[in-house]
């Protein structure tokens, strides 16, 4: 099974919201999903994001990865520099 952070889309038309889920990359996007991670909202002045940091963190350890637009989103939340730098400390330890 593959895991993937990407978007699926809830709210109106023409007022989008999303959620940031980890959901099996064969299923459809608003399809089945394994648990949610966190919220995205760009209709907001700036975009408004949620996020539960610690899950996400331990989803990417166990294999998961980010669609394209999850991690700009992650990058901008600080979440993919912390990941890099406890990779890069784990090897100097080594």
């Amino acid at each position: 099974m593959s895991v993937k952070l990407r978007l699926t889309r809830v709210g109106a038309k023409k007022a989008p919201r999303y959620r940031i889920v980890a959901a099996d990359s064969r299923f459809a996007r608003d399809g089945r999903i394994i648990e949610t991670l966190g919220f995205f909202n760009p209709t907001t002045e700036p975009a408004t994001v949620t996020l539960d940091e610690a899950k996400v963190m331990q989803w990417i350890k166990n294999g998961a990865q980010p669609s394209d637009t999850v991690r700009n989103i992650l990058s901008r939340q600080g979440i993919m520099k912390k990941l890099n730098d406890e990779k890069n400390t784990g090897k100097e330890k080594k």
